[in-house]
């Protein structure tokens, strides 16, 4: 499965945070059930490679991937792990080369024309636009389509139910990223209803 294939699988991935391996599986599994079937998991808890493993045994019909992967000893690590893609906030030479050396599905993540075109010189034409929000919205990513029409855009960060919109409605973005499908209540919860709800809604967008 290559990245492009991952991004068509889904409208929304959904950006992963959690707390413990329990509350992994549990969320992720009422994502799956609202129709949900890509996973990121972002590697920001000490439980992160813990709890993607777990993931991807317990639901092995989901595309279930690592984010916030920064070096290639994440990236080897997330791999170990069961993740089948992986997500960056950014791009360095160094990943780059470790990521195609191991013919990993890798969606790198830019925020501007000219680290667009770098990552396409180093053999990307699918990237995460990070941050999207702060860096242009939805405008921008149109206006990129008409000099680099062969690349694909997963924009993330601050996109909501809202916008998302806004963003699918463009032909370089064939899925979003956001993190408000499993947004915590006051008890610092993520309840697992409300998810799948969401999830539904997510796939109508």
């Amino acid at each position: 499965m290559n990245v492009r294939e991952v991004m068509s699988a889904t409208k929304v991935i959904p950006v992963l945070a959690f707390k413990g391996v329990d509350e992994a599986v549990e969320v992720c599994g009422a994502l799956v059930e609202g129709g949900i079937p890509v996973l990121e998991i972002t590697l920001r808890h000490p439980t992160a490679l813990d709890a993607l493993e777990a993931v991807s045994k317990a639901l092995p019909q989901a595309i279930v991937g690592a984010g916030t992967v920064m070096t290639p000893a994440q990236a080897e690590q997330a791999r170990a792990a069961g993740a089948r893609f992986g997500v960056s906030p950014g791009l360095t030479p160094t990943l780059a080369e470790a990521v195609q050396a191991a013919d990993w599905p890798f969606l790198p993540g830019v925020s501007s024309v000219s680290e667009a075109m770098r990552a396409t010189e180093w053999g990307f034409d699918a990237l995460k636009f990070f941050p999207a929000s702060a860096s242009g919205g939805a405008s921008f990513l149109s206006a990129v389509g008409a000099v680099l029409p062969q690349v694909l855009f997963c924009p993330t960060g601050g996109v909501k139910p809202d916008n998302a919109a806004d963003y699918l409605a463009l032909p370089n973005v064939p899925c979003v990223g956001g993190s408000w499908l499993t947004k915590r209540d006051a008890d610092g919860r993520i309840d697992p209803a409300v998810v799948t709800d969401r999830a539904r809604a997510a796939g109508q967008l």
